[in-house]
């Protein structure tokens, strides 16, 4: 009897492997193994990313706020400060948005914040 040797299965797998190390260099994009390595690696730091996009997002927006509620006299703390005191909640992507598109009503918001 013959040796079975499930070639379409294993054939697959490979397939699915080098077609995620797409666009990958050299080797990394054409020989099973490093390719193997690298898609494994490359899932991981994706994984990792992933998670770190939203710090990386708020570190943003946290800039953009004190950019602007500087330009209104306020450092970022005071501001953030007056805002929860005043019992204004407005998370601070929409705090961003409105300092980059809507500075009259960013301003507005600082000086309920400052009262």
């Amino acid at each position: 009897m013959p040796r079975a040797s499930n070639i379409p299965q294993s054939r697959g797998r490979r397939k699915k492997i080098l077609k995620a190390a797409k666009g990958f260099r050299g080797g990394n994009r054409r020989l099973i193994k490093t390719a193997t390595v690298a898609v494994m690696r490359s899932r991981q730091y994706a994984y990792r990313d992933r998670k770190k996009r939203k710090g990386d997002f708020r570190r943003l927006w946290i800039i953009r706020i004190n950019a602007a509620a500087r330009e209104n006299g306020l450092s970022y703390s005071t501001l953030m400060g007056g805002l929860h005191k005043a019992g204004i909640e407005i998370d601070r992507k929409i705090l961003a948005e409105m300092a980059v598109s809507d500075p009259a009503g960013f301003a507005q918001v600082a000086r309920m914040a400052a009262e």
